[in-house]
């Protein structure tokens, strides 16, 4: 402990050793984190997961205390996102702004957003609207970064401000600029869903499980983000250790897909489970049927498909939606010259369009995948047949009642 006045403001109360520095900048960082991806978006965003009052005000508090962002704004800004994903009225769309943009200055992008108090209110409702909300957390929203920085101050002397700069950075960094950013951009996906979403990495520990951002536009409500075997979510660990002592309840997890054998037709299950997981399907589609066609068509022609850039393959999954024109025409001449892939893509868009009409009567809509999944597997194409087969034994699995 510092001796002299001297001391005390170079180091602080607690004498600034290093590996208490590290420790502190780390929990507090990691609280930050949680209060985001726990509080702000899957439960008040999200409604995935109710938290008991005592932890949900306390991530209310750490959130203003470390970031400055009102619960209102963030949850009305994101949910816009979702509403309008990738298209000029995203708020931080790489698609539309630019990567560069988005990474960089995605802090702006969000206080641009913020002055849009019309938006704020239509998709910020439910939002807490309690005296501490109104008379400080939104009144005062910078009064809480200014506390964090006196007492890092007081706790570490000089090097609290290099805590409060790093902290003041973290959200910034790590979700308006990696996840809005590079989780729009760069990385894998497991469901082809409408928008350019990508899971970062199959661990999402660094930034709370936010890194599974393809898995999370696929299933928006559900509390769980982590969807194959191999994936982490620290922040699920997070929650079914809040569940389990009483202080949070799992509202929401994305169903899991089921395959029912020897099903002669697809019936009210089959619709059922494709129209919940119609992300999972198209994914699905361009794997087992449509690239291995396009290989098959590549070997006929004596042609190697390696010689078919990465990014054409991967765009034959959604018929290259976010292509500029001239790829577009590339990836058009591609599927011309194959006839087989061609039958394949058209059945992907009839496929695609069906799953487009959920908001139609679902007798209409069971009566068009009966009659696509027997034209799939009239059609003489092996792989188009086989996924037919499967899919007509689609259904939910059970999930477990929560008590």
């Amino acid at each position: 402990m510092p001796d002299s006045p001297l001391l005390l403001v170079a180091h602080g109360l607690t004498g600034s050793s290093w590996p208490l520095v590290i420790g502190y900048f780390l929990v507090v960082t990691q609280l930050t984190i949680f209060s985001v991806t726990l509080y702000l978006h899957r439960s008040a965003a999200h409604r995935g997961v109710d938290l008991h009052p005592v932890v949900s005000h306390f991530f209310r508090f750490w959130t203003w205390l470390t970031t400055a962002m009102v619960t209102k704004e963030w949850v009305a800004i994101h949910r816009k996102h979702h509403a309008r994903c990738e298209t000029d009225e995203d708020p931080h769309s790489p698609q539309v702004y630019g990567i560069a943009k988005v990474v960089f200055h995605g802090v702006t992008l969000y206080q641009r957003a913020q002055k849009d108090t019309a938006m704020i209110e239509k998709y910020g409702q439910g939002c807490p609207d309690d005296a501490i909300e109104r008379r400080l957390y939104t009144r005062y929203p910078a009064l809480g970064p200014t506390v964090m920085l006196f007492v890092n101050l007081a706790l570490f002397g000089a090097v609290g401000l290099v805590i409060w700069a790093v902290q003041m950075l973290w959200i910034p960094v790590m979700a308006a600029g990696v996840v809005n950013g590079l989780g729009h951009w760069w990385g894998y996906r497991n469901f082809e869903t409408a928008d350019c979403a990508t899971n970062l990495v199959p661990w999402g520990i660094l930034i709370g499980g936010e890194e599974l951002h393809n898995n999370h536009h696929a299933f928006p409500s559900s509390a769980k983000f982590a969807l194959r075997r191999f994936e982490v979510d620290i922040g699920w660990i997070v929650l079914r250790g809040l569940e389990s002592v009483g202080l949070a309840k799992v509202l929401r997890v994305a169903p899991t897909l089921a395959v029912r054998p020897d099903v002669e037709n697809p019936d009210a299950e089959t619709l059922k489970a494709v129209m919940a997981h119609r992300f999972s399907v198209m994914k699905g589609y361009w794997r087992t049927v449509i690239m291995p066609v396009l290989r098959h068509e590549a070997h006929a022609a004596s042609a190697s498909v390696s010689k078919l850039p990465s990014r054409l393959k991967r765009a034959l999954a959604n018929d290259g939606r976010w292509l500029d024109e001239g790829t577009r025409a590339k990836l058009a001449a591609v599927i011309a010259a194959r006839p087989r892939l061609a039958t394949v893509i058209e059945y992907r868009r009839r496929l695609a369009t069906l799953l487009d009409r959920a908001g139609r009567g679902s007798s209409e809509v069971l009566v068009a995948l009966q009659e696509w999944c027997r034209d799939a597997e009239a059609s003489g194409i092996q792989a188009l047949a086989d996924y037919a087969r499967v899919m007509r034994g689609y259904a939910l699995q059970a999930v477990p009642q929560r008590a």
